[in-house]
């Protein structure tokens, strides 16, 4: 059988790398730190080492030339993971036997196609478009999954919501899962049931404790058909959500949907995380690009502050092109003018309600974001029906604004 040694995984990555390398009957070692993965790889001598890197890649060098100076080592091939590092300092680990350099976060049907070329095993990974992202707020944990449902993401939800139970001692977390943007059918079956039954492992989650937030009447009759699932309620409804989860001190239920809902991220990150695939070039920001050049993105508002503030933060990532008034937009957007649009709610005579409408009847497929401070349930959710691909509370920091836009964009491309 072939073996593989991975070497300061942090949870996450090492569960999901043992479950799916196992399935394919490829024996996983795990070493922590370079004293520990230094005798393990030499008693085992595995048929290819699998590094992650913290910080630094110097932290594993020690390792590396020890490696390098066993005859029966060195012609063992690497794959690592790790923080953005210049093109030298890749081309610097190539004399060690390091093969593939994916920089995080890592895009797992890349890094499996690597890792079965070395195995000689071909590794099925699921491809399927699909964005979702995980924030928690006190002790609710909040899950966004749009697009699509893609079993590798879904895989990683598992671990990661272990993750996040233990690192802030959740004794009963609360989960509420949207879905409002997913259209489902029975063909989707297996991968629901793969959804929920990842999300309801962790026996410290309870089922009456899970909601789920779905227009879909697919989803709600294969919910209520399953016994095993009893307890979890699916709601048309954010209000209802709230009202459930949370003691509603605060002035109203809307409030309560901006706080927790819509305005998740702090601006640091500090209380949001995702599960996603990018590619192994992907670096903080990058500068997307069609077939046709830079990416293009148009940005309607009649407020002169707010679009000065988008120009300034997406003219970092895109070409931009400004209108101060919706029917400028509409008379003159046409299939393929643009990659990308962030719009306004409340402007004259024409609505961002509006402008989703006239897409829709165009049957311009234009991914848009609607970029407003309306916070009204009604609104919020009609936008997301219409199509919308996120909807962000104003204001929001830059790079809240720009990761958005490249979360939906790359998952467009896959």
């Amino acid at each position: 059988m072939k073996s593989v040694l991975v070497i300061d995984a942090p949870p996450m990555m090492r569960e999901f790398l043992t479950e799916k390398l196992t399935a394919e009957n490829v024996i996983v070692e795990i070493a922590d730190g370079q004293r520990d993965a230094l005798p393990k790889f030499l008693s085992v001598l595995p048929d290819l080492v699998i590094i992650n890197v913290e910080h630094s890649v110097s932290d594993i060098l020690d390792f590396l030339d020890k490696k390098q100076s066993d005859p029966n080592g060195k012609k063992i091939p690497v794959i690592m993971s790790g923080p953005v590092i210049d093109h030298d300092e890749v081309s610097d680990l190539v004399q060690y036997g390091v093969i593939k350099y994916f920089t995080r976060p890592i895009r797992y049907d890349l890094f499996f196609d690597s890792v079965g070329r070395v195995l000689h095993t071909s590794f099925s990974v699921d491809t399927t478009p699909c964005v979702l992202d995980m924030h928690l707020n006190k002790d609710i944990i909040f899950i966004e999954i749009a697009k699509g449902l893609n079993r590798e993401k879904i895989t990683l939800l598992k671990y990661k919501l272990a993750e996040i139970i233990e690192s802030n001692n959740l004794l009963l977390p609360k989960l509420i899962l949207m879905m409002s943007d997913l259209s489902l059918s029975y063909v989707d079956g297996l991968n629901l049931e793969l959804l929920l039954e990842n999300i309801t492992a962790d026996r410290r989650i309870l089922r009456r404790n899970i909601k789920i937030l779905s227009f879909d009447t697919f989803v709600s009759d294969f919910i209520e058909g399953h016994p095993i699932y009893d307890g979890i309620k699916v709601v048309q409804n954010l209000s209802d959500v709230m009202a459930s989860l949370v003691d509603t001190t605060a002035d109203s239920i809307e409030n309560l949907i901006s706080d927790k809902i819509l305005a998740l991220s702090d601006g640091n990150g500090k209380n949001a995380d995702a599960v996603r695939f990018y590619s192994d070039t992907h670096t903080a920001y990058g500068s997307p690009e069609t077939s046709e050049g830079l990416l293009k993105i148009a940005v309607i508002d009649s407020d002169m502050s707010v679009v000065k503030y988008l120009k300034s933060v997406l003219e970092t990532i895109a070409e931009v092109t400004v209108f101060m008034t919706p029917k400028e937009f509409v008379s003159s957007v046409q299939p393929g003018s643009f990659d990308f649009a962030i719009t306004g709610m409340v402007m004259p005579e024409i609505t961002g309600l509006d402008i989703l409408r006239f897409l829709v009847e165009k049957h311009i497929d234009l991914p848009v974001i609607v970029y407003s401070n309306v916070i009204q349930k009604e609104v919020i959710m009609q936008a997301l029906k219409l199509g919308a691909g996120s909807y962000l509370i104003n204001p929001q920091p830059a790079q809240v604004i720009v990761q958005k836009v490249l979360e939906i964009i790359n998952a467009r491309k896959q």
